[in-house]
């Protein structure tokens, strides 16, 4: 993996992206469907706590070649910094499926860019999918500082799950010149017909499938503690050192698990609530309609 070159005191507290470089990220993530890929960030945080976001490149499918990526990453930098273009790796990007990202390899990959490239590395997770519904989905993640003392000192203790991950704010921004052309190519009716359609269940049954798949786990995760816990009492040991053992259970796993559950059901409520609106819309439009039709 690539080091940082350039590091502010401070931490950052927003992510800022040229839309050239998110553009980048989009095309990747579609074009490689249904496959999940992955690809690095480069760019430069400022003072300011502001992580600017520059440029993008996808990393290779190599499989589980780590060794192979990380050669790869290097070359790649070096051929952007002899064009002239930043090269300084802040970061990795993600493809994900209707918002999972609450992950043990999510967790691990970061873990290993914020303590060996920088503690201002992030990580942005695009889902194709929902983009494709109408609802664009770029997120910021990096590990909270709790998260990072618990996997540093290999602790087996609790953190709320939604303390594991913090997300931070994403703003596109261009330049001058790229600002006139996309007025330019902007439709001039602000008609959107597609934000009327009413065709939810595909959707929201995938959403539902998923969460009762996630819910099942956590609940095999559930098993292996009430096992544990059986062992324990059957062995007469009640003190915090059994929790710190090699065999016990991991409590990280139910908590990402957990939290990814959470993650599921703030996405079907805000996916519900816009598909009630149109339901109300279309009922009030449908009643006018018939008062008009009985009064003529």
């Amino acid at each position: 993996m690539a080091s940082a070159v350039i590091e502010p005191e401070g931490r950052v507290n927003s992510v800022q992206i040229e839309g050239l470089a998110l553009m980048k990220i989009v095309k990747h993530c579609h074009d490689s469907l249904p496959t999940m890929v992955t690809g690095s960030l480069l760019g430069l945080a400022t003072e300011s706590g502001v992580l600017e976001i520059t440029h993008a490149f996808p990393s290779p499918d190599s499989g589980k070649d780590d060794e192979g990526d990380d050669d790869f990453q290097l070359e790649m930098m070096r051929m952007l910094r002899e064009v002239n273009v930043d090269n300084n790796c802040v970061g990795w990007y993600q493809s994900m499926y209707l918002g999972i990202y609450s992950t043990s390899s999510v967790l691990e990959s970061q873990f290993s860019y914020q303590t060996e490239l920088s503690p201002n590395a992030v990580v942005l997770l695009y889902d194709p999918l929902q983009s494709a519904h109408g609802n664009f989905c770029l997120k910021a993640f990096r590990l909270s500082d709790e998260c990072l003392k618990i996997k540093e000192e290999g602790l087996n203790t609790f953190i709320k799950p939604s303390n594991i991950f913090e997300e931070l704010p994403v703003k596109c921004v261009n330049s001058g010149l790229a600002q006139v052309m996309i007025q330019e190519l902007t439709p001039k009716t602000d008609i959107t017909l597609d934000r009327l359609d009413m065709s939810t269940h595909p959707y929201l049954e995938k959403h539902l499938e998923f969460l009762c798949g996630w819910v099942d786990e956590l609940a095999g995760e559930q098993q292996k503690f009430q096992f544990y816990t059986r062992h324990l009492a059957r062995g007469n040991h009640k003190g915090k050192d059994s929790w710190e053992a090699s065999e016990a259970p991991r409590r990280m796993e139910s908590l990402l698990v957990t939290n990814q559950i959470q993650n599921y059901c703030d996405q079907m409520d805000r996916f519900v609530g816009g598909s009630l609106g149109k339901l109300f819309l279309s009922g009030g439009l449908h009643k006018e309609e018939r008062s008009t039709s009985t009064s003529s």
